[in-house]
């Protein structure tokens, strides 16, 4: 059988959400809403909030139809964030699917699908690494084995 290409994004998709969930369900819960050391910049539970905010830019930008609700404020929990993040990415699939499946094009993205997929991926990553690092600042670390566990695309 040939290699899917399509199928194996999408798949690839999934996985980078299932690791953002598993470290926000790995944070601890002191480090959740603490504030930065000197007190510039965005707490963990802010940066979850740009992840999703960010992917309900796009998908506006896309044309997606049903966008999920923004996380605001300061009083949602990392379950309230878990759950906001798999939605938001269920309906990002839903736009890479169709795109993936006809012309490649994202709207409002160039060049294509792929570069976007890579987009995601990135961005997740680094705001992954603001928040492991964070919480290390914070005395809070995200445990070794939560560490090690961001990693295992293979099992997550």
């Amino acid at each position: 059988m040939p290699f899917d290409a399509v199928k194996a994004m999408l798949t690839a998709h999934a996985t980078n959400n299932r690791i953002n969930t598993y470290l926000i369900a790995n944070v601890p819960d002191a480090a959740w809403r603490a504030k930065p050391p000197g007190g510039k910049g965005r707490d963990i539970e802010s940066m979850v909030a740009h992840i999703h905010n960010v992917r309900l830019m796009w998908l506006k930008s896309a044309g997606a139809t049903a966008i999920p609700a923004k996380l605001e404020g300061e009083d949602f929990t990392k379950d309230h964030a878990i759950a906001a993040l798999d939605e938001s990415s269920q309906v990002l699939d839903d736009v890479l699917r169709r795109s993936m499946t006809t012309d490649g094009r994202i709207k409002g993205f160039k060049p294509d699908a792929g570069s976007f997929i890579a987009y995601l991926f990135a961005h997740d990553a680094h705001h992954r690494g603001q928040i492991s690092m964070l919480a290390r600042q914070l005395g809070h670390p995200i445990s070794k084995s939560a560490m090690f566990g961001l990693w295992e695309w293979g099992t997550r």
